[in-house]
């Protein structure tokens, strides 16, 4: 995953250098010049600053308040020409490329300003060029709106610096193009974009205000959910380049909105927010001052610092192997026990189940600090705080297969993942949940924040985990629901990272998922995500009970969709390959049944099957 992130970086990187390179053909007149050439027609002076390598404007004035341009490609330096006025067919075209820009961003005038390769000619071009309101970007616009109210030009660029979607982006080559010292400007527009941020991350934490602004935060969590993997630290590193490259749908406000909906700690969010609107500051600035080379710099200096923080941690994963990595001897077994827990802290809370679920299903990552070692296929012992109200004693302890790997989501080893589906109890006389019957441990890890103390023990069981030594094993494994925790941990294991076991695996993994609906699919951008780069090697099969049929007419359970392959499953099994099962333990009467009937179809007595795949270690099962 942190290769993922870097990846994301460096596209940032590269996007906007993109943007720089073409900023020529549509900035904002008075934001870039690298020669000057000047014409005057009907006694108006216009000063073109466009003229810029191998492009160059023509130029002709119907009256001296209308301006009409058209790009064309000249290697002439220094030549001035009038032309006849644009016909109304170029001025049609003109106007469908505008409006096709205009679907490519929010708003064209906010991109032109993020793009812009601005250097001293921000400054040049205020003192020299006389035009009408009509050719001033929005920036410049809105400056001078707030102008002829008689506003000091250093609040007018801190008002604009706060405005949503402009940010820093707008506010910075407006600033110089206000004849502000680039000194002034900076500061200002950074104390200006996080004079919001401090009224918005408390403010969203009320319920009307998060239903009001309910669809932006809907697009905001689209924006920053690769934010809320890893550690504390990385959610840390990730906001902060998040807001600091400044390109359009980043910025202060999303990475706001983003830090809220990961439930980051406030105090913790804003200093992250505020490292990266003073990044994002000082790239306008070296984009304002510098043009294409300062703002490549910039981003490249960014780029620089971003990788060495990913790549502080081993950036291969196999300092927690045993030696050799298949060795089972030294699995840690019940390392911290009920009496002494250890005591683990939440990094991060998130719902990942879509609004037409049949339940809340939460990813919880919780950091140990390296002080909790487990293995995949494990499961941790969670113990919710408070008693119990029928004899006041402490609560038991609740097992959750673990879903992660054991160097976590973030690859440190530091951290592990739990996948909880919030326990309630409809009751059919008050037509409502009973909050006295709701699962206490479920809905105390699906209500944790970044920072909450989770009591655990652990790690327990063996029966889950892979065999390792023969590479060449074929894996099935069969969930329903939350039962995916494990599977999480072994496919990221032998496809996502780079470990021993992933290096040397030449079989095949084979997961079937069980669930209601589509809404209710779990870590199924993971899935498609490893089909798509491993499609000789994971395989992947839902049933989703309430949208597919199985043979018979019924719903499909997950059983109906294990029937549909028997024949290739059973050859699997006959060649050594191990099948799991995990889940609720109401799944294993239909999958023995199933099984039953496909043996007895093809003349196998069921239980000597089943007692000979017990036997050489091949059946694994682990239901709650």
């Amino acid at each position: 995953m942190r290769s993922v992130s870097l990846l994301r970086t460096a596209a940032a990187a590269a996007v906007a250098a993109l943007f720089l390179s073409s900023a020529e053909a549509f900035v904002p007149r008075t934001a870039t010049t690298t020669s000057l050439y000047t014409t005057t027609i009907q006694n108006v002076r216009v000063v073109d600053p466009l003229r810029h390598g191998s492009s160059m404007m023509k130029m002709n004035v119907h009256t001296p308040t209308v301006i009409e341009m058209e790009m064309s490609s000249s290697k002439e330096e220094g030549a001035l020409t009038d032309y006849e006025s644009l016909t109304t067919k170029m001025h049609g075209r003109r106007t469908k490329v505008f409006k096709l820009m205009g679907k490519c961003a929010a708003m064209l005038s906010v991109m032109m300003l993020a793009a812009a390769s601005a250097p001293q000619s921000a400054v040049a071009a205020k003192k020299s060029v006389e035009v009408a309101t009509e050719h001033l970007h929005v920036g410049q616009k809105i400056a001078n709106y707030f102008r002829s109210f008689g506003l000091p030009d250093v609040g007018i660029l801190a008002l604009i610096s706060a405005l949503p979607v402009v940010e820093l982006r707008g506010a910075v080559p407006v600033g110089v193009w206000m004849g502000l010292p680039i000194a002034t400007v900076l500061p200002v527009c950074v104390l200006g974009n996080m004079v919001p941020i401090l009224l918005l991350l408390p403010l969203l934490r009320m319920e009307w205000v998060k239903k009001l602004m309910d669809p932006i935060l809907k697009r905001a969590e689209k924006k920053s959910q690769s934010l809320g993997v890893g550690s504390l630290e990385k959610q840390w590193i990730s906001l902060a380049a998040f807001v600091g490259i400044p390109l359009p749908g980043t910025g202060a406000w999303t990475g706001a909105m983003g830090a809220f909906l990961l439930n980051m700690p406030t105090t913790v969010a804003l200093s992250s927010i505020f490292t990266g609107v003073c990044m994002a500051g000082v790239i306008m600035s070296a984009i304002t001052l510098a043009g294409r080379t300062g703002g490549i710099a910039a981003l490249a200096a960014l780029f620089f610092v971003f990788i060495s923080e990913f790549t502080k941690s081993s950036t291969k994963q196999d300092f927690l192997e045993a030696e050799p990595y298949w060795d089972q001897s030294n699995v840690p077994v019940n390392v911290y026990k009920n009496k002494s827990p250890f005591v683990g802290k939440v990094v991060s809370t998130k719902r990942i189940v879509g609004p037409k679920a049949t339940g809340e299903t939460c990813h919880i990552i919780i950091d140990h600090e390296g002080d909790f070692p487990y293995w995949e296929g494990q499961s941790w012992g969670v113990i919710p705080p408070g008693n119990r109200e029928k004899d006041g004693k402490p609560h038991s302890v609740r097992l959750y297969s673990i879903a992660s790997s054991r160097y976590g989501d973030d690859m440190s080893g530091k951290t592990g993942s739990l996948c909880a589906r919030r326990a309630t109890y409809w009751c059919p006389e008050l037509q409502a949940e009973d909050p006295a019957k709701k699962g206490v441990c479920s809905n105390f890890l699906c209500d944790t924040k970044p920072g909450d103390e989770v009591m655990m023990t652990g790690p327990a069981g063996k029966v889950m985990l892979m065999p390792e030594e023969d590479p060449k094993t074929n894996y099935i494994m069969v969930a329903t629901g939350t039962g995916i925790a494990p599977y999480r941990g072994f496919i990221r294991r032998l496809f996502v990272e780079d470990t021993p076991a992933a290096n040397a695996y030449k079989g095949e993994a084979w997961l079937f998922l069980g669930v209601a609906n589509s809404d209710a699919l779990l870590y199924d951008d993971e899935w498609q995500s490893v089909l798509e780069s491993n499609s000789d090697q994971f395989r992947l099969d839902y049933a989703l009970s309430r949208e597919q049929t199985n043979k018979k007419g019924g719903k499909m359970y997950i059983q109906d969709k294990v029937e549909e392959y028997a024949d290739e499953i059973f050859s699997k099994l006959d060649s050594g390959a191990h099948i799991y099962f995990c889940g609720l333990k109401g799944m294993m009467p239909g999958i023995q049944d199933m099984l039953k009937e496909v043996c007895a179809s093809k003349g196998i007595e069921f239980d000597e099957w089943l007692k000979g795949l017990k036997k050489n270690k091949q059946w694994h099962v682990e239901v709650y």
